[in-house]
């Protein structure tokens, strides 16, 4: 029994972090948000849900400054007030910025937005398990090596999460009579608009793929959708 007191104590410093991660993600984002009410948007949101046999699709404006789209663990789709901005100077448009809207939902119909609270609760649990292991052999350093071990393992699953919410944004944009245009053509603005953040980073290291890796992406499903099958 002593030996299994450090797994038990890890799983439940897990598990208390998931709790208070979920808990304090939900209080923030309900004291700074409020629901997007843009006609041009609403449209095409009205589209989407057309699309997707649903009565409508709710999205929120979250106030803060950084330009970036949010998928709540319950389910709730956000935009930040700074990329709402940049679509109210034009530097947007309203279907990218819907495409931007259809990813965050590829994330939470994919799992990925609660998973990934779960990660970050393992992801601390683990850092400080390997920490205290390491540090038997290396002394003072464990710390830091653990840190980067689970950062690299964070990276490489938000990276593959990215992907498969690509892949069902262009799908349910395709099926909304949007075309995946808009998709790829923010992906390109993506790196000015965001000020280069992230542009001197190695691939690998980085919790999103490159904005070029990810429209060859799209342009590869797009070849494979309109390539006429073969019946045999």
């Amino acid at each position: 029994m002593i030996k299994l007191t450090p797994l038990l104590l890890m799983l439940l410093y897990g598990l208390a972090m998931y709790r208070f991660s979920a808990w304090k993600t939900a209080r923030d984002l309900d004291a700074r948000s409020s629901e997007l009410a843009d006609p041009r948007l609403r449209g095409l949101l009205d589209r989407m849900a057309k699309a997707l046999d649903l009565e409508r699709i709710r999205v929120f404006i979250y106030e803060v400054a950084p330009i970036n789209g949010l998928a709540a663990p319950d389910g709730r789709i956000f935009i930040t007030r700074g990329f709402y901005d940049r679509y109210r100077a034009g530097e947007v448009s309203d279907e990218e910025i819907a495409s931007v809207i259809a990813h965050e939902m590829g994330h939470v119909a994919l799992g990925h937005s609660r998973r990934r609270m779960i990660d970050f609760s393992g992801q601390n649990a683990m850092r400080v398990a390997l920490a205290g292991m390491i540090n038997r052999f290396l002394p003072g350093i464990g710390v830091v090596i653990a840190g980067a071990l689970t950062s690299l393992l964070a990276a490489r699953l938000s990276r593959q999460d990215e992907f498969e919410a690509d892949a069902y944004a262009s799908a349910l944009l395709v099926k909304s009579g949007i075309g995946t245009g808009p998709q790829k053509s923010l992906f390109a603005k993506l790196e000015k608009l965001t000020g280069g953040l992230g542009a001197g980073t190695p691939a690998w290291l980085m919790s999103h793929p490159k904005s070029d890796v990810r429209i060859a992406a799209i342009e590869a499903r797009e070849a494979r959708w309109n390539t006429p099958r073969i019946d045999t």
